[in-house]
């Protein structure tokens, strides 16, 4: 056996004895929770650990947690792969040996003298800081986007083929650990930890299944006690984000105390900073853009005055988003909140939200959090927005999550925040930020069925105050949101008060003319085209997106725009802008030009288009209303014009990615309007009748169900049909930005494309990221403005 070494490190780089790491997870976790703080009184909201006692058990057994959360450190294999160079494999992972410490019985009874430490909470917070550690077997795909390898986190599962570990328990920077958690608490001496190494058949093992038959009584325990369920997942959290803290302060040289004193405890937000910071910048630009001086609508200072929980429904172009700015002032009013959160389903639209409201802040106070928000940012200063115009948006990247708690205007992929329900890492170092939030979650019609299970399981096990809005909803998903708590707003008696929304909702804006087939929607684009109009024109395939388009301009001899989700990320983001140019609100009709664009579902939501002319394909219902709400959008051309909406069935055989019952449905839904000139408040009723009914969600997520332990999850439904490459023609310049320090940019070269195109096993292999693969560009790629070609346009069946 080697003798311990006089000090124990806990990080190489800067060198950090293990006692002074702990301490500092200690100090980090009691001043950003402090229980007279801001952000300490949020948390416990936000956890619903509503009494004085339970604010004051959840910080002292986190407080435990952090000092013991890296104790396993103390060992001959964690040494020798920090004062190593290089990599050196270590037979367990240190947190596991952390928690086995928890399971030893002198330490059991030496934390049991006090009964306001929850020994289970505290095993449970320490096993599983690092998001790796579960029950069984389980192969877990790492997030880092770098890396391919699949691990095994099984509890005490060795790691490499040593069968024994030298612990260093009896060092003296463990015994002066124990006695500072002896002084918070007030526990009399402390335990002698044994000498004995980890191995087969050691103490160690025992400890091990004590520890397992613990977890799995603790689990089912906590599955009938739902305020020891809240304390445990309150402290969980509040450990990794105190870990978080203590070690990315200490790597950039910064002091923990005033660094937070500073970021953490800095003034809440006051309702006049929402006016001045959004609310005023936009309603000029609004101002500017109509002519008209600009003055709220009824129904958007009647969203003001809802209560915290509530569920807003008002049809496309209604002017939702100002409304719920408005309504974020208010909760300002009622709660101390820092920040102020607007959730987007995709990248796209969460990039709007932050060019027309979110970048109007300063620079200092403004995010925009995306899975791309940095080259994001640096394309739009390209051209940038009057709001966003000479700003310089972006946070310090070497705090990761931490560079963005001093912002208090967030435009996020929704994600970004509440990805913390499938343990996502950067989404907990984020919690506190929500726990400091009013949040607005739009578009929530549009979440696929896991996002919005956990939508439902979030809004029902956690405080904060929320608006989910959307256009429409069916009737399922509606009462689902009503029974987590949100008040539907405006109801039909609300309507029958306002006025100037009852105008807008009921309006006629559309003639609903359905034709035969494609050939049919096809002269239908072209006279419109020769009209003088917009068509948008939106199909349910990249394939016949991309051969429709082909077809117009040999055809027709006409310039088509082409807008899906098969782009390199740079050519994406142009054709983009140019789309919602091509459809922009113009006030001078003059300034209308014919235009065709040929698009998938990427415009269904919430961008900004205000079409003449929509052609579709049958869809399931609430992506038609979704997508007639991108024609007439702003009753541009007066109170007397109808938008043309033409609908047609896709390919027989082609109905992919919808099922056969979606387009039924559809087609009873187009049946029962077509002919007439049809309002949105119309469509929305239609909607109702017409939705189909789907499974209750079932409130599970890992976060709050996965007791001792803790794996990374998907927030959202994978796609198993595309992967993420890099075309060939692109491989040098990807090559030269991976190798450099704006290694970010790499970002503008990915092509999501058809699985049976990826070459995933190349020579380019030996440097390139393995969860990347080789694209040809020959024959695929070979116009930027139409994006990758799958299938010859002429052999696409278009029906």
């Amino acid at each position: 056996m080697s003798e311990a070494p006089e000090v124990l490190l806990a990080k190489s780089k800067p060198r950090l004895s293990l006692k002074q790491h702990l301490l500092d997870a200690e100090s980090a976790a009691t001043l950003i929770f402090r229980l007279d703080g801001r952000w300490g009184q949020n948390w416990c909201r936000f956890f619903q650990l509503d009494g004085d006692t339970e604010k004051e058990i959840f910080l002292l057994n986190l407080r435990v947690a952090a000092l013991f959360h890296d104790i396993g450190k103390a060992n001959a294999d964690f040494y020798a792969a920090v004062t190593t160079p290089g990599f050196l494999a270590q037979t367990l992972r240190h947190e596991h040996l952390s928690a086995l410490a928890l399971c030893l019985p002198e330490i059991r009874q030496w934390l049991a003298s006090n009964q306001a430490l929850d020994i289970e909470v505290i095993t449970a917070a320490v096993l599983s800081h690092h998001l790796k550690a579960s029950e069984k077997e389980t192969a877990v795909q790492q997030s880092d986007e770098s890396t391919e390898k699949f691990k095994a986190y099984r509890w005490c599962q060795p790691q490499s083929t040593r069968n024994l570990v030298e612990l260093y328990f009896q060092h003296h920077e463990i015994k002066a650990t124990l006695e500072r958690i002896a002084d918070i608490a007030k526990l009399s001496g402390i335990p002698n930890l044994p000498n004995a190494p980890w191995s087969n058949g050691s103490i160690w093992e025992k400890a091990y299944r004590s520890g397992k038959s613990n977890g799995r009584y603790f689990s089912r325990e906590i599955k009938k006690d739902q305020a020891r369920k809240q304390l445990l997942v309150a402290v969980k959290a509040g450990l990794i984000v105190a870990d978080s803290a203590a070690s990315g302060l200490v790597r950039n040289e910064k002091d923990i105390a005033s660094w937070i004193d500073d970021v953490v405890h800095s003034r809440a937000i006051a309702p006049v900073d929402i006016v001045n910071s959004i609310l005023q910048p936009r309603a000029k630009q609004i101002e500017e853009l109509t002519g008209k001086p600009f003055k709220p609508h009824s129904f958007q200072i009647q969203i003001a005055q809802q209560s915290d929980r509530s569920l807003l429904l008002a049809a496309c172009g209604a002017g939702k988003t100002l409304g719920a700015w408005m309504w974020a002032e208010s909760q300002i009013k009622r709660y101390n909140l820092g920040k102020v959160i607007f959730l987007y389903p995709t990248r796209g639209t969460a990039t709007e939200g932050f060019r027309d409201y979110v970048g109007w802040a300063p620079e200092t106070d403004a995010a925009l959090m995306t899975g791309t928000a940095r080259y994001e940012l640096e394309a739009m200063q390209e051209n940038p927005s009057d709001s966003i115009k000479g700003k310089d948006f972006q946070a310090d990247e070497r705090l990761y999550s931490l560079g963005f708690w001093s912002r208090r205007y967030f435009s996020a992929t929704v994600d970004q925040f509440l990805g913390f329900m499938e343990h996502s890492y950067p989404s907990l170092c984020l919690l506190p930020v929500l726990a400091d939030s009013a949040v607005i979650i739009d578009e929530v019609h549009s979440f696929d069925q896991r996002m919005f299970d956990t939508l439902i399981s979030f809004l029902k096990h956690f405080n904060l105050p929320v608006l989910c809005m959307t256009a429409t909803l069916p009737n399922g998903r509606k009462q689902q949101l009503i029974d987590a708590g949100l008040k539907v707003f405006p109801t039909e008696s609300d309507r029958q008060t306002l006025e100037d929304l009852q105008k807008k909702e009921e309006h006629p804006r559309y003639d609903l003319e359905p034709v035969e087939n494609f050939h049919d929607a096809f002269e239908k684009a072209f006279t419109a085209y020769e009209a003088g109009e917009r068509v948008l024109w939106v199909v349910n395939t990249v394939d016949r997106c991309i051969a429709i388009a082909e077809k117009m301009e040999s055809q027709l001899k006409i310039n088509v725009l082409t807008y899906h989700s098969r782009f390199r990320l740079k050519d994406r983001q142009r054709v983009h802008k140019n789309t919602i140019a091509a459809f922009a609100y113009e006030k001078d009709q003059g300034e209308r030009k014919p235009i065709i664009a040929v698009t998938t579902q990427v415009c269904e939501m919430s961008l900004d288009l205000d079409a003449d002319v929509l052609i579709t394909e049958l869809a399931p219902v609430p992506s038609l209303v979704q997508r007639f709400g991108r024609a007439n959008r702003h009753l541009a051309r007066g109170a007397e014009f109808r938008a043309k909406i033409h609908t047609y069935a896709p390919p027989k055989g082609s109905i992919k990615p919808y099922t056969k019952e979606d387009l039924k449905v559809a087609n009873y839904f187009i049946q029962a309007l077509s002919h007439n000139s049809v309002s949105q408040y119309e469509l929305a009723a239609a909607l109702e009748r017409y939705s189909q009914d789907e499974r209750a969600s079932d409130g599970n997520s890992r976060f709050l169900d996965s007791g001792y332990y803790a794996i990374p999850g998907s927030f959202r439904e994978t796609d198993d049909f595309s992967v993420p490459c890099i075309l060939d023609c692109d491989l040098d310049a990807f090559e030269a930005v991976w190798n450099s320090d704006v290694k970010y940019k790499k970002e503008e070269f990915i092509i999501n494309v058809p699985k049976k195109f990826a070459n995933m096993e190349t020579e380019h292999h030996t440097w390139l990221p393995k969860y990347l693969g080789v694209a040809l560009a020959t024959g695929h790629y070979e116009n930027p403005e139409r994006g990758f070609i799958a299938k010859a346009p002429e052999e696409v069946d278009l029906g």
